[in-house]
């Protein structure tokens, strides 16, 4: 555990993200190893990981808030739907069998990475106002995501955040922070 939570730690820190994408294979191995019952391992990677996300993120906002990098605003008005999408999102993965949740997680891992290769920078960090229904649609939709995969959504919230014209900074410090409540209402969930 201490080797798998070092590259966690380090590609958190560097990206400012909770690490479950990392986390959640690590641990679902290392459960695995420990011979739990198969039918639980992955549930439980997913919420341990949920778990390990809370002090990051927390670690993170604070470093981010202390540069001003954190817009509490969006957080807050836009962080209600992504916790809604957790609970669903939560109760959803509750619902599927082990094979189903990895099968989940690996196709989701896929689809964001295609994802953000397609990704095309910005020219100009210029702020377009989120209206009501993007952010309804986009922050369920980053919760019900993160919930079966034990993420914070960083992934996905930074370059939501970027093309709504934020900058790189100021995306990471507020997908921090919707990260912890992601992490907070996942975890409580799984628990």
């Amino acid at each position: 555990m201490a080797l798998t939570a070092i590259p966690v730690g380090f590609v958190a820190g560097l990206f400012g993200i909770g690490g479950g994408l990392i986390t959640v294979p690590f641990l679902y191995f290392i459960f695995g190893s420990l011979e739990i019952d198969p039918q639980y391992v992955m549930h439980l990677a997913v919420g341990t990981s949920f778990a390990i996300i809370i002090p990051t993120s927390t670690v993170s906002v604070l470093t981010h808030h202390k540069f001003k990098a954190v817009d509490f605003d969006i957080v807050k008005n836009y962080g209600l739907f992504v916790v809604l999408g957790v609970i669903v999102g939560t109760i959803f993965a509750a619902s599927l069998k082990t094979k189903s949740l990895v099968l989940f997680f690996s196709i989701m891992i896929l689809f964001l990475g295609i994802y953000l290769l397609l990704l095309k920078e910005k020219e100009q960090n210029i702020i377009v106002k989120m209206k009501l229904h993007l952010k309804v649609i986009l922050g369920f939709l980053v919760g019900f995501i993160s919930a079966p995969m034990g993420i914070g959504g960083a992934v996905m919230n930074v370059p939501i955040l970027k093309f709504f014209g934020y900058s790189i900074n100021k995306a990471i410090g507020s997908a921090a922070a919707i990260g912890f409540l992601i992490a907070l209402f996942g975890a409580i969930g799984f628990f």
